[in-house]
Formats: C-alpha cells, structure tokens, sequence
C-alpha cells in the first residue's frame, strides 16, 4: 500500500510539473505575442519598425547568452570549429533572422487571429521542405493530410474581414523560412550529433541574427528613424518586451527537455485558440464563421498530424527496445556459448 502511494504520489508530481511546464510556455509565449502586436500596431503603441524591434531583441538575447555561458558558467558552450560554425550555424542564422522579421513585420497589417490560423500552415510547410530536401520519406497519407490543413487556412482566409495581402505575403514568408530553419538544423547539426539547447542557441545563433538584420536595417528603417527626432527609446517597453523574449526561450527549454517537442506541439494548438479567443474578445478583432470553420478544419489536421507523429514514436521507440533486448540476448548467448566451450575444454585437458 505505501509503495502503491508512493508511486501515485511521484506519478501526480510529474504531471503537475508537466502541467506547470505547459502552462509557463503558453503564457510567456501569449505574451511575447500580444505584446509585439502592441508595440508595431499602428492603433497602439505605434512603432511599426519591425527589423528594430527584431534587433533589440537578439542584442538583448545575446548579452544575457554570452553572460550566462562565458561568465556564470551556468551553460557548458558547444565545442564549435570555425569550419562548422560558417557551415552551418550563420545559414541557421539567415534563415532565423528573416523568420523573425517578417512575422513581426505581419503584425502590422493582419490581426492576432489571422496570424495564428496562418501559423497552423508549419506542419504542411516543414513536411514539404522535409520531402524536398529528401529528409522526410513521401507519404501519400501524410501529404492528403497537409492538403486538408491547407484547405482549412484558404477557407479561414477567404473568410477573414480584414484580409491584407501584403500581410499574408509575409506570414506566408516567416513560415516557409522558419520551416527550412527546422529542417536545416536536423541536417546541418543534429546529423551531426551537435545538439543546442535554447541558450547556446542563442549564444551561437542571436549574433549572426543581428548582423544580417543590420544591413536590411541601415537602408530600410535607419534613415526614418534618423528623421523621426521625436522618438525617445522607452527602456522599460523595450526592455520588458525582450526580457518576454528571452524567458520565453528558457520555456522552451524547460518544456521540451522534461516533457517532449510533440507536447510543445499540441500546446501550441491550445495557445493558437486561446489568442483567438483574446483577440476577439479583448483586442476586438473582427472573427467571422468562416474563419473558426476553415481553421477548426485546419484545427482537425493538425491534430491528426501530431496524433500521428505519436504514434510513430511509440513504435519507434518500441522498435528500439526489442533491438536492445535482442542484443542483450545475444551477448548472454554467447557468454553462455563460451563458459560451455570452457568447461568443455577444461574436461578434455583433465582426461
């Protein structure tokens, strides 16, 4: 009886960790993105410089990296060559920084909702690039199940009130470039065996971030800035908003080291309504039947997807576990075969 409680005790701890973990990610990721909505939306704060915002937080990001890893030691850095840095981790950084501006910059024209009904075009996105870059193997299922996800976007967009195309141009943008950015860190790194946790991540990933946002930056949004004399940097705005930014990578960290990347994923599902739900009711966007029908079908795909990808990992893992049996069999077989041999032989040199 005392173990049984024991190990319900430890069971009920975990999934409250779990839980908490969960919970953490979502607010601080709510956050961040209610808060660069308000800081580049014409209607509120109205600063619609998003390469600026973009680049103050990759600076803010950097500063705590470097710190964290080089001063308090808190974070061991990755044993990186030159060779291997340029090779792979300045492409992850392109990819990165133009990921970022333009889902900022999207903010500016579409709303909260629109955004993340966009946002649920990842799957099909890193899916395709996957297969077009032979990483993923073709699957027929697989593939009529991004279309019914692409089918749901189109129709939530046909139904959107205040559809901007430009706006969709550059949603559409952030999500094929952070899709290859998924796809290039599995070939670039982790085939590798080089793994980054959120803060070396950043440490190694945030500078090359800022150099490439600089030289769009100093042609596109520098000279206005220049002329705009009566902007004054509001450190406790900017400030917080980075701070939002760096927590939540070490949510992410702390969400996908104790539980799995697949719980992110179907977190993400739950954060993706909950800001539909704030944006309607709070920032008062306008959310019509068509657009809760085509993304509650896209809602349903992506559920499919993830359900899927479960599954997979429960055989797998299944998979990995009746080889390390076997192979443990075998050497018990063959220590056997050779105490035998022994004893046999022993018995001959005794006669």
């Amino acid at each position: 009886m005392g173990k049984g409680g024991n190990l319900s005790e430890g069971v009920l701890k975990k999934i409250i960790l779990s839980y908490t973990y969960v919970a953490i990610w979502i607010f601080l990721s709510f956050m961040v993105i209610i808060y660069n909505k308000y800081i580049l939306d014409r209607k509120l704060y109205n600063w619609p410089y998003p390469i600026s915002l973009t680049m103050i937080h990759m600076a803010f990001c950097s500063s705590l990296a470097f710190l964290l890893v080089r001063v308090f030691k808190a974070v061991d850095p990755v044993t990186m060559s030159w060779d291997l840095y340029l090779k792979s981790v300045v492409p992850i950084g392109l990819l990165y920084s133009l990921s970022l501006w333009l889902s900022n910059s999207a903010y500016i024209f579409l709303s909260v909702s629109f955004i993340q009904m966009l946002k649920a075009l990842m799957p099909v996105a890193v899916y395709t690039i996957g297969v077009l870059l032979k990483k993923d193997a073709y699957n027929s299922e697989t593939m009529t199940n991004m279309i019914s996800i692409s089918i749901g976007v189109g129709i939530a967009a046909y139904g959107e009130a205040k559809f901007d195309s430009w706006g969709v141009l550059l949603q559409l943008g952030a999500v094929v470039f952070e899709a290859t950015r998924l796809v290039m860190i599995q070939i670039l790194l982790t085939s590798k065996g080089i793994t980054l946790n959120p803060i070396t991540s950043l440490y190694y990933v945030a500078p090359c971030c800022l150099a490439f946002l600089f030289i769009p930056w100093i042609f596109v949004e520098f000279p206005i800035l220049k002329e705009n004399s009566s902007f004054h940097f509001d450190y406790v705005i900017f400030g917080s908003n980075s701070l939002c930014a760096f927590a939540l990578n070490l949510a992410v960290f702390l969400l996908v080291g104790k539980t799995s990347a697949l719980t992110m994923n179907v977190a993400g599902v739950v954060k993706d309504w909950l800001l539909i739900a704030f944006s309607w009711s709070v920032i008062k966007d306008t959310v019509t039947p068509i657009n809760l029908f085509g993304y509650g079908l896209a809602f349903l795909g992506v559920g499919y997807y993830n359900h899927a990808k479960l599954k997979a990992m429960k055989v797998k893992e299944a998979q990995k576990t009746t080889q390390q049996a076997d192979e443990e069999a075998g050497r018990l077989l063959e220590e056997r075969d050779g105490e035998t041999n022994g004893v046999g032989r022993k018995n001959e040199s005794q006669n």
